[in-house]
């Protein structure tokens, strides 16, 4: 059977055992009117008053919005927000777009064009948020479990502050979206080490689908109530990137709505593991390197066999990447096993660490290979995964006839899950 899978910007046709299985989210409409929509939720939205009644002119006002690895349509999201704060006689130069990186690199002009579009570089100030730069950090005190908690200057001496972004299912926070606008997004550095800690990820309820009770996103939502938010503008996204949903409002019930809408149509129960799981990182821009392709992998093993195999498949245009210290921590550690060993030892925290922690968990379980045009098998081995250079073959002699095959052809789109589990 011919199967197209999410990878890069066109995708990929490969060819799979008749028996697979493909695993794909509930089937979702773009809406008709993204414009009018996101009009209308900001007129009348979620426990909340209407966006206009909370601004006026000469409102010094700042925008949140998703850096370039993730895939919310800030293009047409933003131009609909600031026409209607404009309606309202904000002034355009009162008005600052604020890239909401966490501990990512920033975008480049081309970058921040091609995500914002060129009217709002060219007519906004557009800053980007850096988790390390001590003088554009304001204290906030600390969270109930003694985290510090800094966040971006500019955002907190603003009189609006707007979150923007979109709701998918994530692999430690439960979803994306809502207070995740806050931290890590917006939060300084030791914000994030201690909220993506150790011991928080190795607690079972931070895991895809579970927001109440899990650690990781309570802090979360501690966070962004300090930070006090003014509006919440969340969207959510079919395979397309076409907006299947707005949910504007109050921070916690805007969320949660757009949770419950998305809980429905993306997790999907199935009876019992495969040997084997095909996935990717649902096309650009999030599979633009193999870093974020973890969540790829986790959304695999949710459904794979102990032993069994995980076959990811990821463009990976931007490498590992080399900034970070993804790959730093990976080479040192030498494998899955010690790279637990190592961010186990006492006093360890180094930026990236999540990451590797979740990817070593996800081999401790099941092998992880990997196929991708845009790494060389010397990275991919540097990395501690397993190069695939033929899909087809590759898993002919993995699974032979006789194998169970999943496939998850949009990635972390969809999240599988083995019924009776917790999520």
């Amino acid at each position: 059977m011919k199967v197209q899978l999410a990878y890069g910007h066109h995708g990929l046709e490969v060819e799979l055992p008749d028996q697979s299985v493909l695993l794909d989210s509930r089937p979702t409409p773009g809406l008709k009117d993204e414009v009018e929509c996101l009009r209308q939720s900001m007129l009348n939205p979620i426990q909340d008053r209407p966006l206009p009644s909370k601004v006026k002119a000469g409102d010094q006002i700042v925008i949140v919005h998703s850096d370039i690895t993730r895939a919310t349509p800030n293009d047409r999201i933003l131009p609909v927000l600031i026409e209607l704060l404009e309606s309202e006689g904000v002034n355009s130069q009162d008005i600052t777009l604020l890239n909401a990186l966490g501990t990512h690199r920033p975008q480049t002009d081309i970058e921040l064009r091609k995500m914002l579009g060129d009217s709002i570089v060219d007519g906004y100030r557009c800053l980007q948020h850096d988790a390390y730069d001590d003088a554009n950090l304001m204290q906030l005190g600390h969270t109930s479990s003694g985290s510090t908690l800094r966040i971006n200057r500019a955002y907190m001496e603003a009189d609006v502050r707007i979150l923007t972004g979109f709701i998918e299912p994530h692999f430690f926070a439960g979803f994306s979206g809502g207070p995740k606008g806050i931290l890590p997004a917006i939060a300084g550095v030791e914000s994030v080490l201690t909220n993506h800690s150790v011991s928080m990820i190795m607690d079972q309820r931070a895991t895809w689908g579970i927001t109440e009770g899990n650690p990781i996103w309570e802090e979360m939502l501690e966070a962004a109530i300090l930070a006090q938010p003014t509006f919440l503008l969340n969207v959510t996204l079919n395979e397309k990137r076409e907006i299947t949903g707005v949910f504007a409002g109050d921070l916690l019930a805007a969320h949660r709505a757009g949770c419950d809408f998305v809980k429905c149509r993306a997790m999907v129960p199935v009876e019992e593991p495969f040997d084997l799981v095909i996935t990717t990182n649902s096309g650009y821009p999030l599979d633009q390197n193999l870093y974020q392709c973890v969540k790829g992998m986790s959304a695999a093993r949710q459904i794979v066999k102990q032993g069994g195999t995980i076959l990811m498949v990821a463009a990976c245009a931007d490498g590992l990447p080399e900034h970070g210290r993804y790959a730093e921590l990976l080479s040192k550690a030498g494998s899955p096993r010690r790279v637990l060993e190592m961010i186990n030892s006492p006093g360890f925290h180094a930026q990236d660490q999540w990451q590797v922690q979740i990817q070593a968990m996800i081999q401790e379980h099941a092998e992880v290979c990997v196929f991708s045009q845009g790494l060389t098998p010397d990275q991919i081995e540097r990395a501690l995964f397993t190069p695939c250079l033929d899909i087809g073959e590759m898993v002919r002699s993995r699974v032979g006839q006789l194998g169970r095959v999943a496939v998850l052809p949009q990635g972390p789109i969809t999240i599988a899950y083995l019924e009776g589990s917790s999520i």
